[in-house]
């Protein structure tokens, strides 16, 4: 399985097929679900909340925005899921890039 990173995922062209999209998707979701596994002591308990970000300029801006945003609040965030991406268009031209995230930040006891 070929490793990616959130950025090479995030700038697919427009021209990849939805099943390069879907696939780099799962590759990032494995390679995240594993690091999770590896890096967060099993006796720990985790909580995943819901995030919506927009940006003018990206999708990688909406994820990196909604993650800082997220670190404001939340403590111990250890990694997000992009559940959705959407664009706004108006009038045949991109308006705004927003992204569904899925949080995963570890309970304190």
């Amino acid at each position: 399985m070929h490793s990616w990173n959130v950025s090479q995922a995030l700038s697919v062209t427009p021209s990849a097929s939805r099943r390069d999209c879907a696939r780099i998707l799962q590759a990032l979701i494995s390679k995240s679900a594993y690091r999770f596994r590896e890096e967060i002591n099993m006796s720990s308990v985790g909580r995943v909340t819901e995030i919506t970000a927009r940006s003018s300029k990206s999708f990688e801006e909406a994820v990196d925005l909604g993650i800082a945003r997220a670190n404001k609040t939340l403590r111990n965030v250890t990694s997000a899921w992009v559940k959705e991406q959407r664009c706004e268009v108006r009038e045949g031209k991109i308006t705004a890039y927003q992204v569904n995230l899925l949080v995963t930040f570890i309970l304190e006891d």
